[in-house]
């Protein structure tokens, strides 16, 4: 029989993703091996993350009123990329090729339709506008391509141009595992 703590622990994590039973069993008998000043000092990196908020403009991961990309003023406010998830955010940062805010819409249904709470942030990012472009920074798949024309209808008129990525990144591919030269060339050669 397992220790109470180490089986909570197993349960917890296993319903994190990429991690099942066996990986969250392995990380606690390791967790218990560094001690517990290691223990604490991992338990005060996850306790902090509770203190994080929204951002209301982009709705990426704030430790204030607004993310660090919304509140730089040195960053472009007429150019927008949509994205699906926070990590893209990540990988398109890694590149240094974009200078331009983001809205995070959140996992994108395979049938191009979106979720009300979707709509309410399209319609969070057209009250930000007008902008000169806004980029579909979205996955390359053929459901990509289906969402990709569903935010274009509902995003006319707040923008002068809609672009997606260049297909520098493979049909298939996800953003948030891209290697940064192709992100970055494709985020320079998007159409």
């Amino acid at each position: 029989m397992l220790p109470r703590f180490i089986q909570k622990f197993i349960t917890v994590f296993a319903a994190l993703p990429s991690i099942g039973p066996r990986q969250a069993t392995r990380l606690a008998f390791y967790l218990v091996s560094l001690g517990s000043a290691s223990i604490l000092e991992i338990a005060e990196a996850a306790r902090g993350l509770a203190s994080l908020s929204t951002c209301p403009d982009c709705f990426f991961f704030s430790e204030g009123p607004v993310c660090p990309f919304c509140g730089n003023p040195a960053r472009r406010k007429d150019l927008l990329a949509v994205v699906e998830r926070p990590t893209d955010i990540l990988a398109i940062e890694a590149t240094r090729k974009f200078n331009g805010v983001y809205l995070v819409l959140g996992e994108l249904k395979k049938t191009g339709t979106l979720e009300p709470s979707q709509k309410l942030k399209l319609e969070r990012a057209k009250a930000r506008g007008p902008f000169k472009e806004i980029v579909l920074a979205l996955d390359q798949t053929t459901y990509g391509d289906f969402n990709a024309q569903t935010i274009t209808k509902e995003l006319v008129g707040v923008t002068e141009k809609i672009t997606r990525l260049g297909r520098g990144i493979p049909t298939g591919g996800e953003i948030e595992f891209a290697d940064e030269d192709t992100l970055g060339s494709a985020i320079e050669k998007r159409s």
